[in-house]
């Protein structure tokens, strides 16, 4: 929870510096931000290389055909909850005209004091068919020297987000805000925060509720006793802001509501890495608003956004355990299929990591539903 209330300290920041601060120390703080964002840029396709080759490589073997209808079910839930929040999105945009502004500004004096240019090591769909083509051949050839080599290098980009990305995201977004206080469109800016944030966690417990309603139909379980039995794990990933972590909490309830040990031993842990349909949800929210925000975007209909929601299940695999992992993920694919900027992506970041918990608290919740449908396919064999 430091990394929300440091986040709002870097937003408030970034807009004081704008409006009072001499233009030489704005443009120091820019500069800051340009170094960062740099850094990002870099570590993006790192991030999805080593860490999907490291989750394919690793997938448990000898579980036969649960694991696949494991991986499904989670695919599954991803891309429909997904799909979802573009349609909620699309229907509610007409009652948003005008409370949603953006005004761009005709000029900014604010210029980087360090031309400074890290192109990444490759693209980020080059960095995605790598990371199948290694993951799935050493999960095959069972090559451990290979695979240890990706989950060495998937340690060093996770200590790299958790020591220095994600606590220097502050003062990244304070010089966006900065940017926006010069330019005169921070008010605009601010005033869709709410809105983005209150939209998005609502689509979350739509979501849970038609998961659990639908579950507890199809198998004769009451929704709410269902549901209650996972509420502790929801406030556990509200606190801890990570499914990892939240893991022995959401094994509990899983077997509280009935789910063999065996089978929740197994499918809770698994879901943790690959089940993200909060987040998603959260991503595709936050997405279409910074698009509606930028006057040369818009907002795509639901076609053109399957192409994107289809890729996110598959890179959100590549979502670490640290808070804004899954929106670090995402953001090769926000600039490569979205035609995201700089200014962009920092609005992304800010939306996204401001309700991360609750995203979080969504995804876990969410792996109770597909620990009940894996337990009923294993008592079926």
């Amino acid at each position: 929870m430091s990394l929300i209330l440091k986040l709002i300290a870097g937003i408030l920041g970034g807009i004081a510096a704008g409006f009072y601060l001499p233009i030489i120390l704005i443009e120091l703080l820019y500069t800051a931000k340009v170094i960062i964002g740099q850094l990002i840029s870099f570590t993006i396709p790192l991030i999805i290389l080593f860490f999907i080759a490291s989750g394919i490589a690793g997938l448990p073997k000898g579980s036969g055909h649960l694991l696949g209808k494991t991986v499904g079910f989670a695919y599954g839930s991803t891309v429909i909850a997904g799909t979802l929040a573009v349609l909620v999105v699309n229907a509610f945009i007409p009652f948003f005209d005008g409370a949603i502004t953006y005004e761009a500004a005709t000029s900014t004096e604010i210029k980087s004091l360090i031309a400074l240019e890290v192109p990444p090591l490759m693209g980020v769909m080059t960095a995605l068919a790598t990371a199948f083509i290694f993951g799935i051949g050493i999960s095959q050839l069972n090559l451990q020297a290979l695979k240890d080599v990706t989950d060495q290098g998937r340690d060093i980009i996770d200590a790299l987000l958790a020591k220095v990305i994600i606590p220097a995201l502050p003062f990244y977004i304070a010089g966006v805000f900065a940017e926006m206080a010069v330019a005169g469109t921070v008010a605009d800016t601010l005033s869709t925060f709410g809105i983005v944030l209150v939209a998005a966690i609502v689509m979350h417990w739509l979501w849970l509720s038609v998961l659990y309603i639908v579950s507890g139909i199809v198998l004769k379980r009451s929704p709410l006793e269902l549901i209650r039995n996972m509420l502790p794990a929801y406030f556990t990933a509200i606190g801890t802001m990570s499914s990892a972590a939240t893991i022995p909490v959401s094994l509990k309830a899983s077997k509280a509501n009935g789910v063999k040990e065996e089978v929740a031993n197994f499918s809770v842990p698994l879901c943790a890495t690959i089940h993200l349909s909060g987040s998603t949800i959260t991503i595709v929210t936050c997405a279409m608003a910074v698009m509606l925000l930028s006057p040369d975007m818009a907002v795509p209909p639901l076609l053109s956004m399957l192409p994107f929601i289809f890729m996110l299940g598959i890179v959100m695999i590549a979502a670490p355990g640290a808070p804004g992992g899954a929106v670090m993920s995402a953001l090769g694919l926000l600039t490569s299929m979205l035609g995201f900027s700089e200014a962009a992506v920092a609005l992304m970041i800010a939306l996204y990591l401001a309700q991360d918990s609750f995203g979080t608290a969504c995804n876990v919740t969410g792996d109770g539903v597909i620990a009940l449908w894996v337990n009923r396919f294993s008592d079926k064999s």
